[in-house]
């Protein structure tokens, strides 16, 4: 709809990339959230250790992956013709 309002490529894909890095990053922190709550409880005997390096490292990876995935439809979207993205809307 933006592209067939006159919007440059750049808004397009600008606005694509903050949504999947806005989601990613909120993912990423709920994940570590969840596994930091998760490693509070002994399970079978077993007491879970958490390694700050591995919360770093799992945040990083969730955010580069979204990242990723995100930057194909973004690029997408901003190379299409403004009537090809009205009709498949």
């Amino acid at each position: 709809m933006r592209k067939a309002l006159g919007a440059p490529r750049w808004a397009v894909l600008g606005r694509f990339l903050a949504e999947a890095t806005m989601l990613s990053v909120l993912g990423g922190a709920l994940g570590v959230a969840a596994g930091v709550i998760g490693s509070r409880f002994t399970i079978a005997g077993i007491e879970p250790v958490l390694v700050p390096s591995s919360i770093v490292l799992s945040f990083g990876v969730s955010v580069l992956i979204g990242l990723f995935f995100g930057s194909y439809p973004a690029n997408r979207a901003a190379s299409r013709r403004p009537i090809a993205a009205l009709r498949h809307e």
